[in-house]
């Protein structure tokens, strides 16, 4: 879950929703970790979190580059995910497969495997971070001999909102 959203939101934010102190908090983030890590945060790679960020959802990569080319005209695919390729390294962005799209990450720093709530009516998405789930795949997958390097678990369904439709 975001902790940058209010509680009266849960993690599907509300679409009245301010998503500008959840954009902030994340660039806020991003800057001290890579700074941390010695990782250089361009300006280019903050311009597509903040584009990420302000989506507060699962967006595309040409969606993003639409966007990018607004604040920067030269833009083309390959920026984009020179940029987005950075920001998944850092665990600042995950890409949710199913959409082929991108999200922030609600958790950067913090070491652990993408597990997504996908709304199949609104497109939007929660980032859940279960230690039992990655825990289960992890003793499945040695019982059959097999060795885990990610974990991503995408689930489809309605979100709140849209089940009150």
């Amino acid at each position: 879950m975001n902790a940058s959203i209010s509680p009266a939101d849960g993690p599907f934010p509300s679409p009245g929703h301010d998503h500008s102190h959840c954009v902030e908090t994340a660039i806020a983030r991003a800057e001290r970790l890579c700074a941390e890590r010695g990782a250089r945060l361009t300006g280019l790679r903050r311009q597509v979190l903040e584009l990420v960020w302000q989506s507060h959802g699962p967006i595309g990569a040409y969606d993003l580059l639409d966007r990018l080319r607004g604040l920067r005209s030269g833009a083309a695919p390959p920026t984009i995910y020179r940029a987005l390729d950075f920001l998944i390294e850092q665990g600042l962005v995950h890409r949710i497969a199913r959409l082929n799209a991108f999200v922030g990450c609600d958790h950067p720093g913090a070491p652990h495997q993408g597990q997504f709530l996908i709304c199949t009516a609104c497109g939007s998405s929660a980032e859940l971070v279960e230690p039992e789930i990655a825990g289960a795949i992890d003793r499945g997958a040695a019982a059959l001999g097999f060795r885990v390097d990610t974990r991503t678990v995408e689930v489809t369904g309605l979100c709140p909102r849209c089940q009150s439709r």
